[in-house]
């Protein structure tokens, strides 16, 4: 019988062997673990910007509604919205100028900061004057109950033509625009109750405008309030308040619309 004697050169390679299996094994598992974690730290905003930029390809940058009565049965009350749900909005605007007949004085616009509502002067003031009338009233009784359901920030601006003014009350066209869209804010908080943490005014005289100043009818357009409601990553760089709080904390405290559809303080306007 023949013993063959058992070489160290086989201890070597076999051990070789083990070692690059493990190795293998250990470079597979890290880099699975690295996908996982990789797919954990997937940022939702971008998901969602993503969710909302398909949405307006398949259906069109404006979603419409099933019925133009209740925007709460259509979106999520209390939570900012992009431009696309800001297309629902602008149907309840549509159908309330139809309701006051002001289709030629109230018309809404998309830009990328959100929805704008152009309100013509001869709506809501007389001429050279920032004293609300009593249609401005009924009409701002009626947009605030689309308004108040949603927590995106509110901006109120004024815009006059380019004839100047110099009277005691308004040296110039400056204060104005700005008297304007005050009136404007201190109606919608003063007697609608509106959050006056979710609402600013400017005015920006005759510096905005929306078409020419060489005619009479240019003229006309121009004199306007502009209600621009600002999209979510707009209402998002809106500072806090002073104690703190967040606008994703301020939507909890919207007050409630009545069952009657009018804001509490409006009710006996």
């Amino acid at each position: 019988m023949v013993f063959r004697q058992r070489r160290k050169e086989d201890d070597d390679e076999n051990l070789d062997r083990w070692l690059l299996t493990y190795a293998d094994l250990i470079t597979l598992l890290l880099a699975f673990f690295i996908v996982m974690y990789s797919m954990s730290q997937l940022d939702s905003n971008k998901f969602g910007e993503m969710t909302t930029a398909l949405s307006s390809v398949f259906k069109g940058p404006k979603l419409k509604p099933i019925l133009a009565k209740d925007l709460s049965s259509q979106l999520v009350v209390n939570k900012l919205l992009h431009q696309g749900d800001l297309g629902i909005l602008e149907e309840q605007i549509q159908e309330i100028s139809s309701q006051l007949g002001f289709e030629d004085q109230l018309s809404t616009d998309f830009q990328s900061r959100g929805l704008i509502i152009h309100v013509s002067e001869s709506a809501f003031f007389d001429l050279g004057k920032a004293d609300l009338k009593s249609q401005a009233r009924k009409a701002l009784d009626l947009i605030s109950v689309q308004l108040l359901k949603i927590p995106n920030h509110i901006r109120v601006e004024g815009h006059t033509d380019n004839v100047p003014i110099n009277t005691p009350k308004y040296p110039s066209n400056w204060e104005l625009s700005a008297a304007r869209a005050a009136a404007c804010l201190r109606y919608l908080i003063d007697m609608l109750k509106f959050p006056p943490q979710r609402i600013s005014a400017v005015g920006y005289a005759e510096y905005r405008p929306i078409t020419t100043n060489e005619t009479a009818e240019g003229r006309a357009k121009n004199r306007r309030v502009d209600i621009v409601i600002l999209d979510k990553e707009l209402s998002y760089l809106e500072p806090d308040n002073l104690s703190g709080e967040g606008i994703e904390n301020q939507a909890d405290s919207i007050p409630a619309v009545p069952e009657d559809g009018r804001p509490r303080a409006a009710a006996g306007i």
